[in-house]
């Protein structure tokens, strides 16, 4: 393989990378230093500035959706209990859980807070919005993206902050 398709493989590893690469704020010679190629570092540079020219440009889209938070949620283990299984919150409670996965669900009965997006949502906007709290140091107990809702759950002294940070993420998601 080539240089420049080992830099390229290298970006790709690195999202963080290839969007600073698309909005033109990357210093390459430091960024071929990161990547530790095997090759000259100027030619990993140089490399990186050519891939970086033939990347679309950095956008952001304003997305249309509706943010809510839902407190008193929490992520527990599902029980047998019939065709869809059932939480074990949902003993105390007729709603259905918010999201069901892999033996665990998001459900009424703890201590956490879900904030939900409805709307334009996809998955280029969970990791704005991933990213985003993380970088506020929001630690995130469960994320998903299906159909038009985006769902985050967090401790229930985040809530407040991460409703904004989801509001604020949303509002310009890379495209």
């Amino acid at each position: 393989m080539s240089l420049a398709a080992d830099a390229r493989d290298a970006v790709r590893a690195n999202p963080f990378l290839l969007d600073a690469l698309r909005a033109g704020v990357v210093n390459h010679t430091a960024a071929a230093d990161f990547l530790a190629l095997d090759g000259d570092r100027e030619a990993v540079a140089a490399a990186l500035r050519r891939f970086a020219a033939d990347l679309d440009d950095y956008e952001t889209s304003e997305r249309d959706v509706r943010v809510t938070m839902q407190s008193r949620v929490g992520v527990v283990s599902v029980v047998d209990g019939g065709e869809h299984g059932e939480s074990d919150a949902a003993d105390d409670t007729d709603t259905d859980p918010l999201l069901t996965l892999g033996g665990v669900a998001v459900a009424d009965g703890d201590r956490e807070t879900a904030v939900l997006a409805t709307g334009e949502v996809d998955t280029a906007g969970l990791r704005a919005v991933l990213g985003r709290l993380a970088a506020a140091d929001v630690s995130v107990s469960a994320a998903a993206v299906a159909g038009d809702t985006l769902l985050v759950v967090v401790g229930r002294r985040d809530g407040a902050n991460a409703l904004r940070l989801v509001e604020d993420a949303l509002s310009a998601v890379a495209g």
